[in-house]
């Protein structure tokens, strides 16, 4: 590996404890609402003193994804090539000032926002990323990553440390939505640990999830929108056509999420065409919500997918980058319950190019920023209260 920095964890009991209290207040806003009194909803605040600096005047670009493991440590899977000159002037040639560096792509921190690891980049036995994209640590510590650019046909899997251990698929040849050897810039990753499979959110050329074995790699299915055989040829309408005209058939480019809910539910972030679609482990469509979809902008409003961590799973948390706002649903239900943010900016309480999300055991959410944003960053979970307004309510 190119570059590795460790150091060793942190571990203490109070996570558990945690751990309990976050769920137990999760439980407890559901049977009020299951009494019949008004819907509480998580409650969150920014935490801008989270993270700390890193070390050896390191600097990250865009934030790709980020992901939260077993042990809630925090990893980001940055764009080293996307850091401006200005903010990386110490690696050129000759040096313009004294900060700063580029970080290797993958960051590890733990629970406090404190730099354990870093690694990333090309190596012997495996086709690196032209641009860096998904990342999901799985339930033995192995390390997934993607890449969204179109020749990123490929997935890689390494330990936590770094050492690569699986490529699925070769860069450069995608061969479409129905080719089962490789992928066509896979924007998200998720193992469940009960099939022990990899399901892939695939992607920004491919209309598809497609489903690995974990362990092997091996082929298993895929599916497309409404759980039917992807098309790649199939014509969108015009954007104001898009989103006020007959549901799309197909999923758009990009695929861009997916998560495996306990209770055997597999989420799909249709990001384009401004809905997620929910399915069994099959791929067999059960429902779909259409999120803010009169949203003009191209870049559409369903980024990325979380669950909250309590048992049931209760609510369903969506990013919606064009708007600037996490959207909490009630899973079960799929009604929208909240909104958490809704401005634009650079500044705590605003969001820029919000672009992936995950949560901890604890509650917290986590967020990463692209293009000008640039940011990780989190949002801590402050209990139980009641819902905030929910603009692009449908």
């Amino acid at each position: 590996m190119k570059s590795r920095v460790t150091r060793s964890a942190i571990k203490g009991m109070c996570v558990c404890l945690a751990v309990m209290g976050g769920a137990g207040l999760l439980l407890a806003g559901a049977s009020a609402s299951a009494a019949g009194k008004a819907p509480r909803v998580p409650q969150f605040e920014p935490d801008p003193l989270w993270s700390q600096a890193l070390p050896n005047k390191w600097v990250t670009g865009m934030v790709g994804g980020i992901a939260v493991d077993s042990r809630d440590n925090v990893w980001v899977f940055h764009r080293p090539g996307t850091i401006p000159d200005g903010e990386k002037a110490a690696s050129l040639t000759p040096p313009q000032a004294e900060c700063c560096i580029p970080a290797p792509a993958v960051i590890e921190f733990d629970t406090k926002g404190r730099f354990l690891q870093a690694w990333g980049g090309p190596g012997p036995g495996y086709e690196w990323f032209t641009t860096q994209h998904g990342i999901f640590v799985d339930h033995k510590d192995h390390v997934w990553l993607s890449g969204s650019a179109k020749e990123d046909n490929q997935i890689l899997k390494f330990s936590k440390s770094g050492q690569f251990l699986m490529q699925i698929g070769h860069a450069g040849k995608n061969r479409g939505s129905n080719d089962t050897e490789n992928v066509g810039g896979p924007a998200s990753l998720f193992v469940y640990p009960k099939t022990n499979e990899l399901f892939v959110g695939d992607g920004y050329f491919n209309h598809r999830v497609v489903v690995f074995d974990a362990d092997t790699g091996k082929y298993k299915r895929h599916w497309g929108a409404y759980g039917k055989p992807p098309v790649d040829d199939y014509k969108f309408p015009p954007r104001p056509e898009l989103i006020t005209g007959e549901p799309p058939v197909q999923f758009n480019n990009p695929v861009h999420g997916v998560i495996v809910t306990n209770d055997d539910l597999v989420y799909v972030a249709d990001r384009t065409n401004n809905r997620f679609q929910v399915f069994a482990l099959d791929g067999t469509f059960i429902k779909e919500v259409f999120q803010a979809r009169n949203t003009l902008q191209a870049e559409g409003t369903v980024h990325g997918l979380a669950v909250s961590p309590d048992p049931a799973q209760r609510f369903l948390y969506v990013m919606d980058g064009s708007n600037k706002a996490i959207r909490i649903y009630d899973r079960k239900s799929l009604e929208l319950l909240a909104s958490v943010g809704g401005h634009a900016g650079h500044n705590a309480r605003e969001f820029f190019h919000a672009h992936s999300l995950t949560v901890d055991s604890r509650g917290n959410l986590f967020i990463g920023e692209v293009n000008n944003g640039q940011r990780y960053y989190k949002y801590a979970y402050k209990g139980m209260g009641p819902a905030a307004a929910a603009p692009g309510r449908e």
